[in-house]
């Protein structure tokens, strides 16, 4: 099957069984805005309380805050967001379409991958264990002929982004022969540059002077509250701020569901540090952000390092990290090197000195920082289209499970009453009652059978349900069965919580997370 249909079973699965909807959709919905369901709002808790207590309970130099979304304007013109917060971008002219001319040149670097890759699994698989992969790339001639012309690519590309040169991007395109995948033509217009930033007004009138900004990035409202931060908690550096909220872009290019959208949230953390170790501590903070995703066991391999071709006027080091989505390795969260710029900026349009007094040297001066920043939807997303699996069982039957890491799935336990007798009803209700304090536990009403049941609760990602038969009152124990294999075990009631509790924990990932990053 093809990938983009896969996708598209994705975004109708996550409808169906409640986890997104299109926002305002009973006026036709609004583009590039959703809203969670109640699946969807369970799973995404669980990744930001995973995030969450991954940076405050396994770092004790690191705090947390909540700022506003509002913030006073001139924040935005000492951030640099007002005058250089663009995206360069594309028209077709015959589908009316419009596009990231820098996303549509980095796809065309991964066409070029995706055909080295290519010749390489298809000579692994003609030589099996006498395959020399590193000899082959060396010296095959295809592989070289697309090496070259995609080292060639990303050259020029490089080159191009730096300005940018708009003119550069376009012809780059035209000479690579991009084709809108629309109309399938290549009648461009030039590239552009838009301004991501919303606007409004606050007050009582609409006049110029009363016009603040929907914020882009949430980073902001950590660095104008470095000050009280530092001195209301006695930090001293290297410290942390971490923060969780919404932020709005503009997207022009707004899609692929939930990937690129208008109103997202971000979890983010600024690190400070001293000036000259910043370097180390980015290195330190792209292991451990790496290694927080590895730890959710959706395989090392869908992973991926991207080296920034252009850096923000910011940084002087970035990078992304990519997950294998669908539709090709795509940004899931970037790590940054934003040294001394925000606070300096801050202090310079603030007219307020912002600056950190280290206590050993006896000196103030201006903090540098590293930035971890991941957007919670991208990250449901990948959540979401790494666990959807469908499945031909032995019976010659089929089921659709997502196979969602344990500790982050909306509903952790189901207990179903084999069907109405003998009193198991008022059993499973008691069995309930005793588990949901502990780990979100529903009940399954008996008027579908087992089976149904079972496949339901596969469909949201359920690892455990539990039931309760007429052996059940005479030997107080109940069938566990466990999602991704489907094996069940005959288990004695009062060990369910212990059974279930260690395996679903947020606990349990981040003992995993902790014994990682305790060697970095």
């Amino acid at each position: 099957m093809a990938q983009e249909d896969v996708f598209k079973k994705i975004v109708s699965h996550c409808k169906e069984y409640g986890f997104v909807f299109p926002s305002s959709e009973i006026y036709d919905g609004l583009a590039a805005v959703y809203d969670y369901g109640q699946n969807g709002v369970e799973l995404k808790n669980n990744i930001k309380k995973y995030w969450w207590q991954s940076m405050i309970l396994l770092h004790q130099n690191i705090v947390g805050i909540d700022a506003s979304i509002f913030m006073h304007p001139t924040v935005w013109k000492a951030s640099g967001h007002l005058d250089a917060f663009n995206d360069p971008l594309i028209d077709n002219r015959d589908s009316k379409k419009r596009y990231r001319a820098d996303n549509l040149i980095e796809d065309q670097i991964g066409k070029y991958d995706e055909k080295i890759e290519k010749e390489v699994n298809k000579a692994a698989k003609k030589f099996g264990d006498a395959f020399d992969e590193k000899k082959f790339r060396e010296t095959n001639t295809r592989v070289l002929e697309h090496q070259k012309k995609r080292d060639a690519l990303h050259t020029r590309y490089a080159a191009a982004m730096q300005g940018p040169d708009l003119k550069e991007l376009k012809q780059i395109i035209l000479d690579e022969g991009i084709v809108d995948p629309v109309s399938g033509t290549k009648n461009w217009t030039d590239v552009r540059q838009f301004n991501l930033m919303f606007s409004t007004q606050v007050g009582s009138t609409a006049d110029a002077t009363n016009r603040i900004y929907l914020r882009p990035e949430t980073a902001q409202g950590i660095f104008v509250n470095f000050l009280n931060v530092q001195r209301s908690s006695r930090q001293k550096l290297p410290f942390g701020i971490a923060q969780i909220g919404k932020a709005f872009r503009n997207e022009i290019v707004a899609r692929q569901f939930i990937f690129r959208m208008r109103e997202f949230e971000q979890m983010e953390m600024q690190f400070f540090c001293q000036p000259g170790t910043e370097k180390r501590w980015f290195e330190y903070w792209k292991k451990t952000r790496l290694a927080w995703h590895e730890s959710l066991g959706m395989g090392a391999e869908n992973y991926r390092f991207h080296d920034h071709e252009k850096l923000a006027h910011y940084a002087n080091a970035a990078t992304d990290i990519e997950f294998k989505m669908p539709f090709g390795f795509k940004e899931v969260e970037g790590i940054h090197s934003r040294t001394d710029y925000d606070l300096s900026q801050h202090e310079k349009f603030s007219g307020r000195q912002i600056k950190y007094y280290d206590s050993d040297s006896k000196k103030n001066y201006t903090p540098y920082d590293v930035e971890t920043s991941i957007g919670v939807d991208r990250m449901f997303l990948s959540i979401m289209c790494h666990s959807y699996t469908e499945e031909k069982l032995d019976n010659g039957e089929s089921r659709i499970v997502l196979k969602l890491p344990e500790a982050l799935a909306p509903v952790k336990c189901a207990v179903f009453p084999l069907d109405r007798k003998g009193g198991l009803e008022e059993i499973a209700h008691q069995i309930v009652d005793d588990l949901k304090f502990h780990f979100y536990t529903q009940y399954g009403d008996p008027k579908d059978s087992i089976g149904k049941r079972y496949r339901r609760q596969d469909a949201i990602g359920t690892p455990f349900c539990v039931t309760v038969d007429h052996d059940t009152p005479v030997d107080h124990k109940v069938t566990i069965r466990f999602r991704d294999t489907m094996e069940q075990e005959r288990v004695d009631i009062d060990n369910l919580r212990a059974l279930i509790e260690d395996r679903v924990s947020i606990t349990s990932l981040l003992k995993k997370l902790a014994n990682v990053i305790k060697n970095y």
